[in-house]
């Protein structure tokens, strides 16, 4: 009997190291992964609120990022990124002061996604914001997990029958006098701005347009393969303009793959303040789809 005890105890103590070495090796503190480091630009900045599955959110021409705060606030559960384009809404042109201005933040954007290291992040982007929200989603179609555009087309011109091309050969003409500054206003008014109170800088609203104007993603859209969510605004189901509408977006958007085409009846080009409860259920189904 004592000599089993022997063989016994000799063998649990054979066994203990190696019980000791895997417990040790399981609880072995985990490596760290270090943090992205904080994003610099001159051309955009970002505000990042909330934690969840991150989404992007770009504002449009002249408009500031806190647009979508009323968003946040009613659809939480995600971890936003609010863009703001530098030379709108009361914040310095910086990089933006010169040169063309739409193409280099779409790439910023990009950039951002990289560095930032996020995982196929949700794009939204009202206005100017869903023509960026496209070029990236077309031009690094991995990075992106899906899409919705507000309010845009591929082709910007189109949202005024064409005349965005001509209006963008002249806008910096206007920007030159405080007329001309208060004519861009009024002509651009319905394309993206959000606060009057907080004045863009019209050297770089003007360029920004003229970029608009020779924007066309229709042969891009086929690169696309993220899900995209397109809304858009019309007068009213019964009404002759909504029928345009629909033809529009259709044609459009006929080489987009992925499009869900969303008219939101009874609503002007501002859908988020326009129609706020069914924007935000359809930001809802967007993003939890």
């Amino acid at each position: 009997m004592r000599n089993r005890l022997i063989l016994f105890a000799a063998a649990a103590l054979a066994v203990l190291p190696a019980q000791i070495a895997g417990r040790q090796q399981t609880q072995a503190p985990a490596v760290k992964v270090a943090a992205p480091k904080p994003f610099s630009s001159d051309r955009i900045s970002v505000v990042v609120q909330g934690s969840g599955r991150d989404v992007i959110l770009i504002p449009g021409l002249t408009a500031s990022r806190d647009m979508w705060r009323s968003t946040v606030a009613a659809v939480p559960g995600y971890r936003y990124h609010l863009v703001q384009v530098n030379g709108f809404a009361g914040h310095a042109a910086r990089g933006n002061a010169s040169g063309p201005v739409v193409d280099p933040v779409a790439k910023e954007i990009a950039r951002y996604i990289a560095e930032q290291r996020l995982q196929r992040p949700a794009l939204i982007g009202h206005s100017m914001g869903g023509t960026l929200a496209m070029m990236v989603a077309a031009r690094q179609p991995q990075a992106v997990g899906k899409v919705m555009v507000v309010d845009m087309l591929p082709r910007p011109a189109g949202m005024f029958g064409g005349g965005l091309s001509l209006f963008g050969g002249i806008a910096e003409r206007l920007a030159a006098t405080p007329e001309g500054r208060r004519a861009l206003g009024n002509l651009i008014g319905r394309f993206g701005a959000d606060d009057p109170h907080k004045i863009s800088d019209s050297d770089v609203v003007a360029r920004a347009t003229h970029d608009l104007g020779r924007t066309d993603l229709t042969a891009e859209l086929p690169r696309i393969i993220a899900p995209m969510t397109v809304l858009f605004a019309t007068p009213g189901a019964d009404t002759r303009e909504h029928a345009l509408a629909v033809e529009d977006y259709r044609h459009g958007y006929s080489g987009a793959r992925t499009a869900r085409l969303r008219p939101i009846p009874r609503s002007g080009h501002m859908i988020i303040y326009d129609q706020p409860a069914r924007f935000r259920a359809e930001v809802k189904q967007f993003l939890g789809g």
